[in-house]
């Protein structure tokens, strides 16, 4: 009996060690070793950094992984102003669909000071590599922020400062409001137009002289009254300073604001022609009394600072581009404009962007009747931006 229960205990034990083996998992071998090092997939070949592609390229592995580069954005005002902001937000998004891999962070209403500066700093902590800072008075806030991330790469929009990382661009407004005043000289019935501008900046004053010259250069008695609003974008004071101007009798309407949406309307609603500046959305607030105008188009122009920055060849370079490099483009005439002011103009256009027109050579004689530029003699380019004085035909005071 004794020797039956060992047998039996044995028997179970045995079971139990074979029952425990067949729950072990089975050693597994090592992969064999690679006879060759894993191949990386080739490149992709970029477009040419000089020029927008005609079609984004094809989607490589950096999608997946994550941006190939993040670009920062400030804006002064709203995206959908149609003026300034409108036409750099237009030309951003043209940039997505030329390089599908780029992200881009959007700020806008960032006011000209320390909030322009946080909103930088904010922007590179979440990864930009590319900063467009697009107002003017964000330009000293984005150099102080340069400084301080030297890998950093800054564009301005229409500044002067420059460094190893910082640079600046922007279009030929001179060219396109002689190009506008030529057209406002023709349509006008009272010899008398109205400019508003925000401030008797340098570049501003540039800007009003270029459109009362093109003005006289088809109408000597045109004359140009101007209102400075004092701020980029103030709609009461933009609709107070059209009225103003137009119970003086002006009857064509010209602006440098940053939204062109209140002084094209309030003239609309006048009865009185406008002329639209900035972006090429305009037009729609005069479905009756449009003339012409100029917007930005940098699409082409920030897709080659976004494919430089990712090729890593991007350069600080100060640029001013025009119509024939893509950067400005003229709005469509409006529907009430006769084809011989449309031809009139055309030429006009044709002429100064040829060169056959020199807008700034003498002889040029301020409102007060003091010559500013000698016969056979040329106001320098550089010096435009420092302008102070209206000339002869203006009304109005620069400072």
């Amino acid at each position: 009996m004794k020797n039956r229960f060992l047998y039996a205990v044995l028997v179970t034990l045995v079971s139990l060690a074979f029952g425990l083996s067949a729950c072990t998992p089975a050693a597994t071998q090592p992969p064999p070793a690679p006879t060759s090092p894993p191949q990386a997939p080739p490149p992709t070949q970029a477009p040419a950094p000089t020029a927008a592609p005609t079609q984004p390229p094809a989607p490589t592995e950096a999608v997946a992984e994550g941006p190939c580069l993040i670009i920062g954005v400030t804006y002064v005002g709203s995206v959908n102003d149609a003026g300034f902001n409108q036409a750099m937000h237009d030309s951003l998004m043209e940039v997505k669909e030329n390089i599908a891999c780029v992200e881009i962070l959007e700020a806008e209403n960032v006011y000209e000071g320390p909030q322009a500066e946080t909103t930088i700093e904010t922007m590179i902590q979440e990864g930009a590599g590319l900063i467009i800072a697009t107002s003017f008075g964000h330009q000293e806030p984005a150099m102080n922020v340069a400084k301080r991330y030297p890998d950093v790469i800054f564009e301005h929009a229409g500044g002067w400062m420059m460094d190893a990382n910082f640079a600046n661009f922007f279009g030929t407004p001179p060219q396109a409001f002689y190009t506008m005043g030529a057209a406002a000289g023709l349509v006008t019935e009272s010899d008398k137009l109205c400019f508003v501008a925000a401030m008797p900046l340098g570049w501003t004053i540039t800007f009003i002289n270029s459109f009362q010259l093109g003005a006289q250069s088809v109408n000597p008695d045109a004359q140009t009254l101007v209102a400075f609003t004092g701020s980029w974008s103030d709609k009461a004071k933009e609709a107070s300073a059209v009225n103003a101007l137009i119970d003086q009798g002006c009857d064509v309407v010209a602006m440098h604001v940053d939204a062109p949406g209140t002084v094209i309307q309030t003239a609309e609603g006048r009865g009185v022609k406008s002329l639209g500046f900035q972006s090429l959305a305009a037009q729609q607030f005069a479905p009756e009394h449009w003339v012409t105008g100029v917007g930005f188009t940098f699409g082409g122009l920030f897709t080659s600072f976004a494919q430089d920055a990712i090729d890593e060849k991007w350069e600080p370079a100060f640029i001013r581009c025009g119509f024939q490099d893509g950067c400005m483009a003229m709005a469509p005439f409006g529907k009430n404009v006769s084809q011989e002011v449309q031809d009139q103009v055309n030429d006009v256009f044709q002429k100064v962007e040829a060169g056959e027109i020199n807008i700034f050579a003498g002889p040029l004689v301020d409102q007060d009747g003091t010559e500013r530029v000698k016969a056979g003699e040329t106001l320098p380019e550089e010096e435009l931006g420092n302008i102070d004085w209206f000339v002869q035909g203006v009304v109005g005071q620069p400072k």
